[in-house]
């Protein structure tokens, strides 16, 4: 079973447009509000099955389209379209690109991808990959620039076309859609650090469970899919180290490094291993009932955001993620002194680009150096170029 389950059977016979009466022009919706401007939707039905619709900002736009999809549709009844470009749906490649996703990258984008395929299912429906042209990619990418932010419409830029890059790879497609579609200007803004007092704030207010999964994010720099999937076999307490694997390197390859304990988290780990679950290797797992079948499920966590939201509402402080306090440690580390290979190995980066992203505070190179500047401008024996004579 794929991840996204099919109507049925994917008939290109049964593919057609509505008729001119049902492409009326609609105001978009969103969360039971309307918009600020109106939009012209193309509904289609794939094996009598109402497709999500296609909206435009114009009605020549919408109106171009439906007299395309009008003429493919003709063009499939007469066999007139090559069959091997004609085979897939979108949906099924989603699930061939989730099964990929699963076997060679980390938790994380995984359970990214999950979210963005099921967007990407809404906006384009169960078309043949074949049909998706520039134009319908360019269009989904500045409504999502238009709705959420640059930063938002980038990423989804991104995952797309990684995504039809594996469908050119594997054949299933001759091209890529999203070629030459360029990145939308975005400001680049700094990251929010939460100061060392807000975090503590937050965690004062948790209970014990998050308390503990909290200091062991902090304390460890890990990420969260690192303490997620943390086992007991991992933990040495002979020597004091943690074992972090992730799949975030090229490749997809499973890494490991190892991080020293602190004192806080020797202590935290020892008592939970004092009251671990024998059946259970995780050190933070949890039960849930399946929706399904009612059968009772124990396993690792995946996702917590929910967590930190409410966190940081009750203790007043300006909401930060978990990811968040890596960044932090990683500023703490800096300005410490401590050099930017040994945070490097820390964090478990690949790239020395990568940490110095991380590394937010001002480092004490640069102070020095703007000291002395500033000295220099303020002591008069220092010749200004316009005073030398020509």
């Amino acid at each position: 079973m794929g991840f996204f389950a099919s109507n049925g059977e994917h008939s290109m016979e049964n593919y057609t447009v509505c008729s001119d009466q049902n492409l009326q022009p609609q105001p978009a919706q969103k969360g039971g509000k309307p918009k600020k401007r109106k939009k012209w939707r193309v509904d289609i039905k794939i094996n009598g099955k109402r497709a999500p619709s296609r909206s435009f900002n114009t009605k020549a736009e919408r109106d171009a389209e439906a007299a395309r999809l009008r003429l493919e549709a003709k063009q499939r009844l007469a066999g007139q379209l090559p069959t091997t470009q004609r085979d897939m749906g979108f949906r099924e490649l989603l699930n061939r690109r989730m099964d990929n996703i699963k076997h060679h990258n980390g938790e994380w984008y995984y359970n990214d991808h999950i979210y963005r395929c099921r967007r990407w299912l809404t906006w384009f429906g169960d078309i043949p990959i074949a049909e998706i042209t520039p134009e319908m990619v360019q269009r989904f990418i500045w409504e999502r620039a238009d709705e959420v932010s640059p930063y938002t419409a980038n990423a989804e830029l991104r995952r797309l076309r990684a995504t039809f890059n594996f469908a050119v790879k594997w054949k299933y497609r001759k091209d890529n859609p999203t070629d030459g579609i360029q990145f939308i200007p975005d400001e680049d803004r700094p990251r929010y650090v939460p100061p060392a007092e807000d975090i503590e704030k937050v965690i004062a207010l948790a209970d014990p469970e998050t308390q503990d999964y909290l200091v062991l994010l902090r304390e460890t720099l890990a990420r969260m899919s690192e303490i997620n999937t943390l086992t007991w076999d991992d933990v040495d307490f002979g020597n004091r180290v943690v074992a972090l694997y992730t799949r975030k390197k090229r490749g997809g390859k499973r890494t490991r490094r190892e991080v020293t304990m602190t004192d806080r988290v020797f202590e935290i780990l020892k008592h939970r291993h004092s009251l671990r679950h024998k059946e259970h290797p995780w050190i933070f797992w949890h039960s849930w009932k399946e929706r399904k079948t009612g059968i009772m499920r124990s396993g690792p966590y995946t996702d917590r955001k929910d967590v930190m939201k409410k966190l940081c509402e009750k203790a007043g402080v300006r909401y930060f993620r978990y990811h968040a306090l890596r960044h932090a440690g990683a500023s703490l580390l800096d300005s410490l002194n401590v050099p930017a290979g040994t945070i490097q190995r820390i964090l478990g980066h690949e790239n020395r680009t990568t940490t110095e992203i991380y590394l937010h505070s001002l480092g004490n190179a640069e102070r020095e150096a703007m000291m002395v500047f500033g000295q220099a401008v303020k002591t008069p024996s220092v010749v200004s170029p316009t005073s030398v004579p020509t």
